[in-house]
């Protein structure tokens, strides 16, 4: 890949700015917390497994910016800009999960110096990193014991590289078949109102020489009503403990057309996004999101200025739609809310 999402050089967090994609491809450097902030907060970073990554830089960042005149300054502050980034957004559990790894760490360390403990907090961002790319080589690595060479998959939002530090989830399929050799083609939805199938996934995967096919969102029941579409592989921000699925908003609907036609389900899933304390997709907190972002494309208005407009970000796909749950450990198939546990 000759792009990154983000990367964290000289105490400065470097993203790929995805608002701006696919007309402009701009790196921003964040050196701040309110900076790290905005950057979740208004889909700069964004991705569940990216959006885990980058809170735990952001922590770093933290740190850096922390008082060192006493540890008690240090560690107050430290700990209230944690509390900061994990205000951003309400639905992606890797961001709390970072967070709270990244406080555990400080906890541990609180016997050092603050150098060190700066060290090992960077150690530890670095890690997530690290263990984020070896869990989306393995759920594709997973996930392509389920296709066979010439099947046609169709994906929903960006689960992609551009979702998390390499790869992705829902796309690390694509990927890896291409390296291995194994024909795969792709039907990705456009996925308003924010369009990160057409404007993330549709560039990333085309950028990358993988046969990509951009479809409206209201075309799915059609291409899978005319035998197009071998299975539906999509990403997800949190996962209950008995399997029902929080993901882009759209997800639930495709849910329902792939069960009517028989088409297998696939939720590509890294095991931090799984939240055994959250019983079912009832107690998954949905983000809804501003007006604008339907009554406006890009700033240019196409709805009437003052519509009411509800906009949640996500949706909650019931396990019972759900064909199987592809993670790093392995296939997991239901009932979810036994095998679920079985991956701890």
């Amino acid at each position: 890949m000759d792009f990154h999402t983000l990367k964290f050089e000289d105490g400065k967090l470097s993203i790929l700015d995805q608002t701006l994609l696919p007309g402009e491809e701009r790196y921003i450097e964040l050196d701040n917390i309110q900076d790290v902030y905005d950057a979740i907060k208004t889909l700069k970073l964004r991705g569940a497994p990216a959006i885990g990554v980058g809170a735990a830089y952001g922590a770093v960042i933290a740190a850096l910016n922390a008082p060192k005149d006493s540890k008690e300054a240090f560690f107050e502050y430290f700990y209230n800009c944690c509390d900061f980034i994990a205000s951003s957004r309400p639905t992606a559990v890797n961001l709390f999960w970072a967070i709270r790894r990244m406080k555990q760490k400080a906890d541990s360390m609180k016997a050092m110096d603050i150098e060190h403990i700066i060290e090992g907090l960077e150690a530890e961002a670095r890690l997530i990193e690290k263990e984020d790319e070896e869990i989306n080589y393995k759920i594709g690595e997973n996930m392509l014991g389920l296709l066979k060479d010439g099947d046609t998959v169709l994906t929903h939002c960006n689960a992609g590289a551009l979702a998390t530090s390499r790869y992705g989830t829902a796309l690390s399929v694509f990927y890896l078949a291409k390296q291995k050799g194994i024909n795969l083609k792709v039907y990705a939805d456009e996925t308003r109102p924010l369009g990160q199938g057409a404007r993330l996934t549709a560039w990333e995967l085309s950028r990358s020489g993988i046969d990509v096919t951009l479809i409206c969102d209201n075309m799915a029941a059609m291409v899978m009503s005319q035998g197009k579409i071998n299975a539906v592989i999509v990403g997800c921000d949190r996962i209950a403990a008995n399997g029902d699925t929080a993901n882009k908003i759209g997800t639930l609907g495709l849910s329902v057309l792939a069960k009517h036609y028989g088409i297998p389900l696939y939720i590509a899933a890294p095991t931090p996004s799984i939240d055994m304390e959250c019983k079912s997709g009832k107690d998954i907190p949905i983000e809804e999101r501003d007006a604008l972002e339907v009554r406006t494309i890009k700033g240019i208005q196409v709805a009437p200025e003052n519509i009411k407009v509800y906009n949640p970000a996500f949706d909650v796909t019931p396990a019972d739609n759900i064909t199987a749950i592809v993670t790093e450990k392995g296939i997991v198939y239901p009932p979810f809310e036994i095998n679920l546990k079985k991956l701890s």
